[in-house]
């Protein structure tokens, strides 16, 4: 279950936003995960959950915004659809998937001093 190690190192990275910016409390985290990243959201959560006791997390909210795959052809940037075949039909050449595997963490609310 790598959603623990991925939520370890989600917490380790606010803990050092928050002691960079001498953060007294840290309100909410907001991440994207990417439905084809291979994180299971549920898992996600409650990792999250569980490892943010006794953290600088320990009372923010968490934020996930699961972010669709999305494929486009490389060389004119034409859109391929939901299930349609990962080449593009007027270059004849591969999808290039353009978004639907990060794991970003995009916003951290805290209070500074």
């Amino acid at each position: 279950m790598h959603e623990y190690s991925i939520v370890q190192a989600l917490v380790e990275r606010v803990d050092a936003e928050v002691r960079a910016r001498q953060a007294i409390a840290v309100h909410r985290l907001s991440v994207r995960i990417g439905e084809l990243s291979g994180v299971e959201v549920e898992l996600l959560t409650t990792a999250y959950a569980t490892f943010r006791e006794r953290t600088v997390c320990e009372g923010a909210e968490l934020d996930v915004r699961v972010v669709p795959a999305r494929w486009e052809c490389p060389d004119c940037g034409g859109a391929i659809g939901r299930g349609d075949l990962l080449r593009c039909r007027l270059c004849d050449v591969p999808a290039r998937l353009a978004e639907g595997d990060e794991i970003m963490l995009d916003r951290i609310e805290m209070e500074v001093p």
